[in-house]
């Protein structure tokens, strides 16, 4: 989920509000907050926790609400995932910490010190292009004997790693294994993946949920039609721009222009000017959401 901002550290509450309730109309299965579409790391710590406490009390128990709490600081981790336990958030996604250079087996000493201090339950996150690390297929498999890990979010992009880490777990149907990218929930789905962490669900959800169930049906035809509209929503509203940032962008801009809620950015970032604005809106207009 995106985090609705009305300035720097302002969150935009009602938007948010609204934006909740159109993401649990779509029929979600459940809510990621602070992540990178969330733009968690460029947001305080105080923002970080009225979101949490703010979208835990809308959600209302009625889905599953997970809480990024990534950090390079151990401690902040901790501190976030207890106060989101107390607001009654559901787990804690969490990726390797970011800047210094982790060792793999530093890494899971890191996981079994950590979750010594966590209530929640842990989805681990592997998103090698912004921590700069991957979390190798044997590290999550020794991770994964800790009971309080119970699955993990794959950002890499890469299907060979996705497919090597069902192969692990293909005896432990209860870790549970998640995409990010959501150009390849289709195959991840029908391969055996649990699921899938769209951003685009921002925008479209139903769309999202109506993939995964055509795929879990294993219905070829219905999977590949909705399949390509994935591709249409990557190939227009995550292509207006060249800069790496433009897939948040695009969604905030189109959730602005839905009027949902705001679509300020948190710094270095910026919203899409007029030019950029009005392409957006030329692919609302060919989905037909505005």
């Amino acid at each position: 989920m995106v985090t609705p901002l009305l300035d720097r550290d302002t969150l935009d509450i009602e938007g948010l509000e609204r934006l909740v309730e159109h993401i649990l109309k779509g029929g979600v299965d459940g809510l990621f907050i602070l992540g990178t579409t969330g733009e968690a790391p460029s947001l305080s710590y105080d923002l970080r926790r009225e979101l949490i406490k703010r979208t835990c009390r809308t959600v209302a128990g009625r889905v599953p609400v997970l809480v990024g709490i990534t950090d390079t600081c151990f401690i902040e981790s901790v501190n976030l995932s207890n106060y989101a336990a107390d607001c009654g958030a559901d787990a804690v996604v969490l990726a390797p910490p970011y800047y210094f250079p982790v060792g793999q087996p530093e890494l899971l000493e890191y996981l079994q010190h950590i979750t010594e201090s966590l209530a929640l339950p842990v989805f681990l996150y592997n998103m090698p292009s912004h921590t700069k690390l991957c979390i190798e297929p044997d590290i999550v498999r020794k991770a994964a004997e800790n009971s309080k890990i119970v699955g993990l979010k794959d950002s890499s992009a890469d299907m060979i790693y996705f497919h090597h880490l069902q192969e692990l777990f293909k005896d432990i149907p209860e870790f549970s294994l998640l995409v990010g990218p959501e150009e390849l929930l289709a195959e991840a789905l029908l391969f055996g993946g649990d699921g899938g962490v769209c951003g685009g669900a921002n925008i479209y959800p139903q769309l999202y949920v109506n993939l995964y169930q055509a795929a879990k049906e294993k219905n070829l035809d219905q999977v590949a039609k909705l399949h390509s509209q994935v591709m249409q929503i990557s190939s227009s509203i995550y292509s207006v721009g060249k800069y790496g940032s433009r897939f948040i962008k695009g969604t905030k801009c189109s959730l602005s222009l839905m009027n949902i809620c705001s679509d300020f950015m948190a710094e270095p970032f910026h919203r899409f000017r007029e030019p950029e604005r009005e392409l957006v809106r030329e692919a609302l207009q060919g989905l037909g959401l505005i």
